[in-house]
């Protein structure tokens, strides 16, 4: 653990908690103090935790495994999709659509209509539409896209679950648990810990917090990767 690295987190606001009166009981242990009403989180431990994690995540990646990268709140939204992207793995960032993990069976029937609609204009029943009906499976197309985009070729269930804001995506934190998939989440003190097999206590509110907890998961996957 390097002064450099903990200045890094520092320098990217990691530590600031929710204020006060917004916590969760379970994060006692890795809140340092309380400071102008807001939880102010061991830096120490996050990083001690996000060392963890990215070994934990790297040992998947040497043996081909699928990682799911779950962020959809503004902030998180680009910085998931390029995280995952630079290391080939799969992403949600706009909605998290329920049984995405549970009932896969739903969703690769929407990668099918999507890729159906992809394929419209080159079909002989193209030519038979009205504007308002091309106009409307156009709008169909475009919101299957932002939906789907990162997990159309994602065949079966990941290996490994990494979550922005582990509070907000619940959903997403259920599903995985009920197929009991390793769980890697960013836990802000108004989080519950103990749901995640990999909690990182962190800010997940600004969008350089996020950003550089991200790259130090995602380096160590594309190193194992390119073994």
């Amino acid at each position: 653990m390097s002064y450099q690295q903990l200045t890094e987190l520092v320098e990217a606001g990691v530590h600031f908690g929710h204020q006060t009166r917004r916590w969760h009981p379970r994060m006692r242990g890795f809140i340092l103090e309380s400071r102008n009403g807001i939880h102010i989180l061991n830096i120490e431990e996050t990083l001690r935790q996000i060392d963890a994690a990215a070994n934990f995540l790297s040992d998947l990646a040497a043996k081909k495994k699928r990682i799911l990268f779950v962020g959809c709140k503004r902030q998180a939204q680009e910085a998931v999709q390029q995280a995952a992207e630079a290391c080939g793995q799969f992403f949600v960032n706009h909605r998290w659509l329920g049984g995405t993990l549970t009932n896969m069976e739903t969703i690769r029937k929407s990668v099918k209509r999507w890729n159906w609609l992809d394929d419209l204009p080159k079909l002989p029943e193209y030519k038979a539409m009205s504007k308002k009906e091309i106009s409307a499976l156009g709008r169909e197309k475009t919101k299957l896209e932002r939906n789907l985009k990162g997990i159309r070729y994602m065949d079966g269930t990941p290996d490994a679950v990494v979550i922005v804001d582990s509070a907000r995506e619940h959903i997403a934190v259920a599903e995985a648990r009920r197929l009991r998939i390793p769980i890697v989440a960013l836990v802000d003190s108004n989080a519950d810990p103990d749901l995640i097999d990999y909690p990182i206590a962190a800010n997940d509110d600004a969008i350089r917090s996020i950003r550089v907890i991200l790259q130090k998961l995602i380096d160590p996957i594309i190193a194992a990767t390119a073994k």
